[in-house]
């Protein structure tokens, strides 16, 4: 491994768009911030944290999500997701992340939890999932 250890941190923005609607997500019926996108949203803050520090090859796999969503966002808000690598227990990486909503000079916490990943050789896991060993 290079330089990963805890306390590696990224956050993400987004806008909320028709695209990232429950509706839209087969997730629920309500044209607000789907769980699903909100998901995607905080791994992509915790790849985001650790992808410049892995070596040439490696990359990491989401094995584990807990994942508590506090709070509707309607289309056009806007939204920051945090992560922060908090363990390193052999291969797996544990985040913690918080995604707030910003804008008009407040933030609400919408959503918070943790998430798992794996560190594995890239070509090693596809060759492994393909059957080809």
């Amino acid at each position: 491994m290079s330089a990963l250890e805890p306390g590696l941190r990224a956050s993400i923005t987004a806008e909320v768009t028709e695209a990232d609607t429950a509706q839209a997500l087969g997730s629920g019926d309500v044209p607000v911030l789907g769980t699903p996108r909100l998901l995607a949203l905080a791994e992509a803050a915790c790849i985001a944290a650790t992808a410049p520090h892995l070596d040439e090859g490696k990359t990491t796999v989401g094995t584990a999500v807990s994942l508590e969503h506090k709070r509707a966002s309607p289309v056009g808000a806007s939204l920051e997701v945090e992560a922060e690598l908090t363990e390193i227990d052999g291969r797996k990486l544990s985040f913690n992340f918080i995604a707030y909503g910003i804008g008009a000079g407040d933030e609400v916490v919408i959503g918070a939890g943790t998430v798992d990943r794996m560190l594995v050789d890239t070509e090693r896991f596809l060759t492994k999932l393909s059957g080809t060993s």
